[in-house]
This record gives C-alpha cells, sequence and structure tokens, in this order.
C-alpha cells in the first residue's frame, strides 16, 4: 500500500482510535495523547502492516501495547490516574440532548470503574464492534478468556447502571 493510501486509512480510523483510546486512559487529554502516539507509532512502522489484513486490529493492537506501557511507567513514577473534570457539559442546549450527555456520562462512568481487562473487552466488543476473535487477538488472549472478560464486565455495567436484579 502506498504511504499516502496508508495514512488515508489511518484518518479514516481517527474516531475510533480515539474513541478506545480515552476509554482506555479514563481522560480525555490522555486518550487524545495515546491517539496521538499510536498514529505516530504506526506511520513510522507502516512497513511492518501486511497488506490484506485488517489495518484497525493492527493499530488498535499497537495502541493497546503503548497504553500497557504507559500504564507501567505511571505505576513506577507513582503517579495516579485522575477523573475527568465536571463541568464539561455547561452550556448544552436543550432537555433532551443534556439528559442523553448525562446517561452517556453514567454509562461512561461505569464503563471507567471496570478493571482493565473487562474494560479492554468491552470497549473492543461493544463500542468497537470488534469479533471476539479479534478483539482476543488485539488483547493477546485465548478467545475463551476474552468471552469471559466481558461477559464479566457486561454484568457489572448492568448492576452499576441499576438495571441487573
Amino acid at each position: 500500500m502506498k504511504p499516502e493510501a496508508f495514512g488515508d486509512e489511518l484518518v479514516r480510523l481517527l474516531p475510533r482510535m480515539r474513541r478506545f483510546a480515552r476509554g482506555l486512559a479514563r481522560d480525555a487529554a490522555d486518550g487524545d495523547d495515546l491517539c496521538q502516539a499510536t498514529i505516530e507509532r504506526a506511520l513510522k512502522s507502516s512497513q511492518q502492516w501486511q497488506g490484506g489484513t485488517r489495518l484497525d486490529s493492527w493499530v488498535y493492537t499497537i495502541m493497546r501495547n503503548i497504553w500497557v506501557d504507559q500504564v507501567r511507567a505511571r505505576n513506577r513514577r507513582g503517579q495516579t490516574f485522575v477523573a475527568e473534570e465536571a463541568g464539561l457539559d455547561v452550556g448544552d442546549p436543550g432537555d433532551a440532548a443534556i439528559e442523553a450527555h448525562v446517561e452517556l456520562g453514567n454509562v461512561g462512568r461505569a464503563i471507567d470503574r471496570l478493571p482493565l481487562e473487562q474494560r479492554e473487552a468491552v470497549m473492543l466488543v461493544l463500542v468497537e464492534g470488534f469479533a471476539y476473535k479479534e478483539a482476543a487477538e488485539i488483547i493477546g488472549c485465548p478467545m475463551g478468556t476474552l468471552t469471559s472478560r466481558l461477559v464479566r464486565g457486561r454484568e457489572a455495567l448492568m448492576r452499576s447502571l441499576g438495571e441487573a436484579a
């Protein structure tokens, strides 16, 4: 694939990459930084991508690896993750839009409370729409392990959102 075409494909993936990065990072700014680092590494390593395979899976694997490295580095430095600041929604027009945004925020916070393994599975399968096999390959675990993480994550989300009995 020509470098221009590769870049165009990366640009098409940006919204999904950004959503996944923010889901992993639990913070908009950190998610954007993670997305930028992923794009930079993907561009530098573009010759390693094998044509005919899914570019999105390859890029998500890069992103996950960068994220794991960042978490390890932060833990070594003793830093903690800070929740997203309140007040980002000030000025949204209309009650329906505000209510929808609040509910989306509730779901986002519920996802944020999931352990990393469950959060990854939920983000890849339920939010990004990857097949179980592809998500397992991105995470680097057996499909049964991914399925177990997804089931536990889904149950935790339903409990957290008050929908489970």
